[in-house]
């Protein structure tokens, strides 16, 4: 889908009112769709007020989450991992893009592809591995694993295994900050294949209703687990789910660090309120592709090998670098010790999660009850 990174809108007969009446008195006039399009834009590093040093931080973290997941799928392999493990390489610009375009008190939740998320917001390694391993030191202190990556002083709230089920959760959270004027807006990701829970249309409803400051963001990686959007959905043009609510929605290639990182920035000041004043949710369909299976037990065999050739020329890391080289803001051998700093800090959490202790029996209970003594604990 062509374009730019200015609304298009299509003319309209008269203005449309801010809410639409449920029957039109005096005749009908549809709404026109406010629709804006990031692709294709030709921004540069200082054409969005990024400093070289901001470029090479956002492909560091980006990297980062490549090979931490890397690393992840060869100790799956070795069995020191257990249970499921969804790996989001080939999303990576998606996850820094969005979370260096935003506040840092900004709230985020995701669903179960939940890694990058969490280290682009800061997550240590250490935690991240450890939490991979079953261990005491992990994020949530073992208990959640791949799926439930937590990390509350960092403003990241899941990791959650349901699917579509942290999309009310992240609304709740943007009524929050509209509730207490703090200037918020909430980023909720899920998946393509949760557009179709009711969960996801309940919670859009209310956001609407209650112009929530919230991004509600489908990261369409063209497959819900092993089938394609073209043959599960009517309409595989996912951004119009933002339609029936009267919803500002927007579309971005995700597979571009600057389309993601300006897209963000622009809806997220909107959202929460810096344009005009007033606090409104967006839908937001990020464009993506993942290079891996929907999880490590997935045999890929619903794609084949010429659309994967296909897609490498897309690679976020790949394209960052050459822009990097391209703009001279660092030389290979630079980026070839980034490449070896960030490949010594994921094993070095590799060693960290080994190291760290199981947890213990006693620990069972914590952090599920607000009570100390809820009964039929102990």
């Amino acid at each position: 889908m062509a374009g730019t990174s200015t609304p298009k809108k299509a003319p309209a007969k008269e203005a449309a009112p801010k809410k639409a009446s449920a029957n039109g008195a005096a005749g009908f006039t549809p709404d026109v769709p406010d629709v804006q399009i990031f692709r294709d834009s030709g921004h540069t590093h200082e054409s969005l007020g990024l400093s070289a040093d901001d470029v090479l931080a956002m492909y560091r973290n980006m990297l980062l989450q490549r090979r931490f997941e890397e690393r992840a799928a060869q100790m799956y392999g070795r069995q020191k991992i257990a249970g499921f493990l969804h790996l989001y390489i080939g999303q990576e610009a998606v996850s820094t893009g969005a979370v260096w375009a935003v506040r840092d008190t900004d709230p985020i939740i995701t669903a179960y592809r939940d890694h990058g998320l969490a280290l682009a917001r800061g997550m240590s390694s250490d935690a991240g591995m450890a939490e991979l391993f079953g261990k005491i030191d992990g994020c949530s202190r073992g208990k959640g694993g791949s799926m439930h990556f937590f990390d509350v002083e960092k403003h990241f709230y899941g990791g959650h295994g349901i699917v579509g089920g942290q999309i009310p959760v992240g609304v709740g959270m943007g009524f929050a900050s509209k509730y207490k004027e703090d200037g918020g807006v909430s980023l909720t990701f899920f998946g393509d294949g949760a557009i179709n829970q009711g969960a996801f249309h309940e919670a859009a409803n209310l956001a609407a209703l209650y112009d929530v400051p919230a991004l509600i963001i489908v990261e369409n990686n063209e497959y819900a687990m092993g089938t394609s959007v073209e043959r599960s959905r009517g309409d595989a043009q996912l951004y119009k789910q933002g339609y029936p609510y009267g919803m500002k929605t927007a579309v971005i290639d995700g597979m571009d660090l600057f389309e993601v990182y300006h897209a963000f920035k622009t809806l997220g000041d909107d959202a929460r309120g810096e344009t005009d004043g007033q606090t409104k949710p967006y839908f937001v369909e990020v464009q993506t592709y993942r290079y891996r299976g929907h999880s490590m037990s997935d045999p890929q065999k619903y794609r084949t090998k010429e659309e994967m050739e296909s897609k490498k020329d897309l690679d976020p890391i790949i394209k960052t670098k050459k822009y990097i080289v391209d703009h001279e803001l660092a030389g290979n051998d630079a980026l070839d010790q980034i490449d070896e700093d960030v490949k010594a800090e994921v094993m070095a959490a590799v060693e960290f999660a080994e190291q760290s202790p199981l947890p213990d029996v006693s620990t069972m209970y914590e952090d599920v009850y607000a009570k100390d003594d809820f009964p039929f604990t102990v």
